[in-house]
């Protein structure tokens, strides 16, 4: 099973070494930090108690920097199931102690012993079958799955009061601990890929060594797909815990039949190129592609345990020597996230928008909107391009995704507005590359710069409004005319991006002269400049006192309508608004 990165929360700076620390020991991580005490860091929440009861109901691992007695006191409302609890612990704000408080089900222990180690530390361990036996029942190591759990605490004590267990199965985290084992004793471990019934005095062990493969899924129904693989295994015998996952060629990539199969059985899907599958010298399952993929994915000293053929579906089950984690075979399907980080700098950056380029594997943009996304974690590739290079970025990020990369494509402001998204789907349209057909895209918005500009002033967006680009590079500017003029007769207010640059020096002078056929020269004009970054400047002038050279390409100018109104402030600023109502 997957594990979940776990939120890392501190309440003042002089956690955050010791935070980065361990962040950097689980990627995907993310550091909470309480605003106005913390800076730089990946979450900032202002109500300790409410984001601690928020990540736990979430099941999100918790390590906190701070006293364990504020976190039992925070979250002991909710303890109610010890099955559902993450793992909780607590953390020294110098990393001399490591507190494993709660989710002893789900690896706490565990946990703490990694966290320990990253730190040098010794972690404080209190649990007494742990400390006896050397090993946690009740947590499993990565690769096992513990089928009775609510067997377990009274299958413990009995070991704890002297009774002796039997072992069948091979796990060398078992056989290698100090379990009082004995070949006749009443209690039993079991470790088995069977789906058996467990008893209160058999704990059974499923570990992830079934490797199942598929071929042409063709359009099945995801329902149908499900269910024909649940058949599959109960026909086989095996448990559904013991499937460490499904694999098959690229070309299923995004396929919704495996999509449902994933979600369903909650483990990973990977993908091969047909020239990395192992060849069969069997006639029997030479033409058996799915045998092919189970056996590749199981590896070495495998084999091949259920094949079955039938019209809509080829699925074929491979056993591993041992567990295996089939996140690091094959690749998975390839993910392109285009985001907007906004105008500025992180604070204006959507939690998505952080999650997303947290868990990224590459980065891809314009240098300038790359350094405004920040610092990338150990393992992340930034790929740098010039601003004038859109199709070619947008080219390059679906080739890294199609590869099996987990891709962020950066821009700045809202990613759907003027900027990459659109380049994306451009490029996926015309180029059409059938590799790009399987990538899981999605686009995560950002706060616009003409959002930004309106909200610094007040409101001048509260009534309809157009968006119009000034930059005649890929449209005609016999185009922007007519839009100018179209919105300045039905009375909108517009923003204008892209207003000026070196090569372009007369474009806004000429959309002020069309304005000026159908606006008062009275009317409110907005000029925000570098917003959310150093030099942030937002002026208010008229349209008769706007001048070509009071605007560049860092600033975004917001034309008001005959509506528009200023109101002035009590130490000479203003405030600019659009109302709601409309009167003529």
């Amino acid at each position: 099973m997957n594990r979940i990165p776990p939120a890392i929360v501190i309440l003042g700076q002089n956690s955050q070494p010791i935070a980065k620390k361990i962040s950097a020991h689980f990627p995907g991580s993310q550091i909470y930090g309480l605003i106005d005490r913390t800076s730089n860091t990946d979450i900032n929440f202002s109500n300790f108690g409410e984001t601690l009861r928020e990540l736990f109901a979430t099941e999100t691992p918790i390590i906190a920097i701070c006293a364990a007695g504020i976190i039992i006191r925070t979250l002991a409302p909710l303890l109610s199931d010890k099955r559902a609890e993450p793992p909780v612990l607590a953390v020294a704000e110098d990393g001399s102690a490591v507190v494993p408080l709660l989710g002893g089900l789900h690896g706490v222990n565990d946990l703490a012993r990694e966290i320990a180690a990253a730190l040098g530390v010794q972690p404080a361990i209190t649990t007494t079958g742990d400390i006896r036996f050397r090993t946690a029942l009740l947590s499993p190591p990565q690769g096992y799955y513990l089928a009775n759990p609510e067997d377990a605490k009274t299958f413990i004590s009995n070991l704890l009061a002297g009774a002796k267990v039997r072992l069948e199965g091979a796990a060398s985290w078992l056989s290698e601990s100090n379990l009082p084992i004995a070949p006749d004793a009443k209690l039993t471990v079991r470790v088995t890929e069977k789906a058996i019934a467990p008893t209160p005095d058999c704990l059974v062990y499923h570990p992830q060594i079934v490797a199942v493969a598929l071929a042409k899924l063709s359009n099945i129904e995801p329902q149908i797909a499900v269910s024909f693989v649940r058949q599959v295994l109960e026909k086989a015998g095996l448990a559904a815990a013991s499937v460490a996952g499904f694999f098959a060629l690229k070309d299923e990539m995004g396929n919704p039949a495996l999509e449902a199969i994933a979600h369903f059985f909650k483990v990973p899907v990977r993908f091969f190129n047909l020239s990395e599958l192992v060849e069969l010298d069997s006639i029997e399952f030479i033409e058996n592609k799915a045998a092919q993929i189970a056996l590749t994915a199981a590896g070495a000293n495998s084999h091949l345990m259920e094949s079955d053929r039938p019209n809509a579906l080829n699925c074929a089950i491979a056993l591993a020597a041992q567990p295996f984690d089939a996140r690091a075979i094959g690749v998975s399907r390839g993910k392109l996230a285009i985001v907007g980080t906004g105008p500025g700098g992180a604070p204006w950056m959507s939690p998505e928008v952080k999650e997303i380029l947290r868990e990224a594997t590459d980065w891809v943009g314009y240098k300038f909107y790359l350094d405004l996304a920040g610092t990338l974690r150990e393992g992340q590739k930034r790929h740098d391009s010039d601003n004038r290079e859109e199709i070619d970025r947008a080219r390059f990020a679906l080739d890294l995704a199609a590869s099996g990369k987990s891709v962020a494509v950066v821009s700045s402001g809202d990613p759907g507005i003027f900027a990459m998204a659109a380049a994306v789907f451009e490029a996926i349209d015309f180029d059409a590359k059938p590799e790009w057909q399987g990538i899981d895209i999605r686009v995560a918005p950002g706060i616009s710069a003409m959002q930004a500009a309106a909200a610094a002033i007040g409101a001048p967006l509260g009534h309809d409004f157009c968006v119009i680009s000034l930059s005649d590079i890929l449209k005609p500017w016999e185009v922007i005319e007519q839009r100018i003029a179209a919105a300045a007769a039905a009375d909108l207010v517009m923003a204008f991006y892209n207003p000026i640059s070196k090569q372009r020096i007369w474009q806004l002078g000429r959309a002020i002269e069309i304005l000026f056929q159908s606006r008062d020269p009275k009317t409110p004009v907005i000029l925000g400049r570098n917003l959310g970054r150093p030099g942030q400047s937002v002026r208010v002038c008229s349209l008769g006192e706007f001048q070509p050279q009071d605007a560049d390409m860092r600033t975004l100018v917001i034309v008001g309508s005959s509506q528009t109104r200023i109101i002035p402030r009590k130490y000479g600023d203003v405030w600019v608004y659009t109302p709601r109502r409309y009167e003529k």
